[in-house]
């Protein structure tokens, strides 16, 4: 496999409003839908709609939320051959409101008692044969676990992690490609500007690390030292619900193709720019032919 995730899966309920509304103001549903998303689980399915051969192996219940997310996936062509069913484990269920106006949108996640990673799973073996393991925040033992296996394995290691939870800074220290939100890297590292937070979060032993912010681009480094802008590309904003996911599964994408730094950033920048063109998280993500498409006529 090319990529393996372990961590976020959940159930979006979206709901189109004309603008999002101040408190205590009434707001008329332009429309509504269900879509399947979550970080690694919208990563997964950007990265295997790019061409990328993926797996996950987090935790899933057997409600009806989590036989929607297993249908969702593999109709994906996400291999689920190492998914652990448990009858207390689920996706998270959230409410999105989207504001029509700007394309802009509001998450309100309600997490279930057990979500993403296991503790002690899935086996070593299994992890060894991804050639890039992708982790988030959801079950940060098991992320931990499954990253130090890696890590020994000489296999990268994508982060994708925008809360400072208990265990976030062991979780990161073992993360070789550190892709994170400029909102979460200020916060996480008190500096004042994306390439102060890039030099911050940099460690010896990272490949890469990069900070993302929307609309103005992203910075990156592969030394610490020398800070690289990747600038957005300039589309027609629809929805910004899933954008970092889907640069999160375009890079690990890019990065199991063997592509340079540069290029992995410039095609997860092109894959999160049509994603925003489009509604919803997983749905709006990128055919590979999509992206070549984009790029080409960037040139």
């Amino acid at each position: 496999m090319d990529i393996l995730g372990l961590g976020a899966t959940a159930v979006d309920h979206l709901i189109y409003v004309p603008a999002y509304p101040p408190p205590n103001v009434k707001a008329f549903v332009l429309r509504s839908e269900r879509q399947c998303g979550g970080l690694t689980a919208t990563a997964l399915v950007a990265a295997s709609r790019l061409g990328a051969r993926c797996a996950y192996a987090g935790m899933l219940g057997q409600d009806d939320a989590s036989r929607f997310v297993v249908e969702t996936l593999r109709r994906e062509g996400i291999d689920l051959d190492h998914l652990l069913t448990l009858d207390d484990a689920g996706p998270i269920l959230s409410i999105i409101i989207v504001g029509t106006d700007r394309g802009t949108r509001n998450i309100f996640p309600d997490h279930p008692s057990l979500c993403g990673a296991h503790p002690e799973w899935p086996p070593a073996d299994t992890i060894r044969r991804a050639r890039v393991l992708f982790v988030d925040h959801v079950g940060i033992p098991g992320m931990i676990r499954a990253a130090r296996i890696a890590r020994q394995a000489g296999i990268p290691v994508v982060s994708d992690v925008e809360r400072d939870l208990p265990g976030c800074n062991e979780l990161l220290s073992l993360v070789d490609h550190a892709v994170m939100s400029w909102e979460f890297a200020g916060a996480l590292t008190g500096a004042a500007t994306p390439d102060e937070a890039v030099r911050r979060l940099w460690m010896p032993d990272r490949a890469l690390v990069a900070v993302t912010c929307g609309e103005a681009g992203c910075y990156f480094s592969e030394d610490g030292r020398r800070v690289q802008h990747q600038p957005a590309f300039r589309v027609d904003v629809v929805d910004t619900t899933g954008c970092g996911d889907v640069f999160h599964g375009a890079y690990c994408a890019a990065l199991a193709k063997g592509m340079s730094a540069s290029e992995r950033i410039r095609f997860a920048s092109a894959a999160a720019a049509l994603k925003a063109t489009q509604r919803g998280g997983q749905a709006g993500a990128p055919t590979l032919a999509q992206a070549l498409a984009f790029l080409q006529a960037q040139a």
